[in-house]
């Protein structure tokens, strides 16, 4: 009877031990990617924004082009960021996962599209969704 005690023991010493085994925890290194880097230009105080792939993927970033109007260009409406002086503003996207914000002159808006007179060159490629996201990126809000 004592030898199969002893045997048992060492049967369940062995079970605990192979299930602890595999308990170990094993730290993994990590490498922290900034998922937004901005650079700011001295002479303008605006920022050049470069994102990760991921970081556009999450903030759901969506483009569109500026079109042509008669003698007018034409943004989406929702493409619009005011700054706290009330100057208007959209991003550009010159290059995939770079933004620059660029001043514009709203002539008039007319439902869900904004008719600008001054603004970025037909053609260009500008932010519709991830907007605010991009301005508190630039400025810092947050970090």
């Amino acid at each position: 009877m004592q030898r199969i005690n002893g045997v048992f023991s060492v049967a369940l010493l062995f079970s605990v031990a192979l299930l602890l085994s595999g308990c170990v925890h094993k730290v993994q290194k990590y490498t922290k990617v900034e998922p937004a880097h901005v650079e700011l230009n001295k002479e303008t105080g605006l920022g050049h924004l470069t994102l990760t792939e991921k970081a556009v993927q999450r903030l759901g970033i969506v483009t569109t082009q500026v079109l042509e109007t008669g003698s007018h260009k034409v943004v989406p409406y929702a493409a619009i960021i005011y700054d706290i002086k009330g100057d208007t503003w959209v991003y550009t996207s010159p290059q995939p996962l770079n933004f620059l914000r660029h001043q514009i002159t709203i002539d008039y808006i007319k439902g869900n599209e904004a008719v600008l007179s001054q603004g970025p060159i037909v053609g260009t490629e500008v932010v519709t969704v991830g907007v605010a996201e991009l301005y508190g990126t630039e400025s810092g809000v947050g970090h």
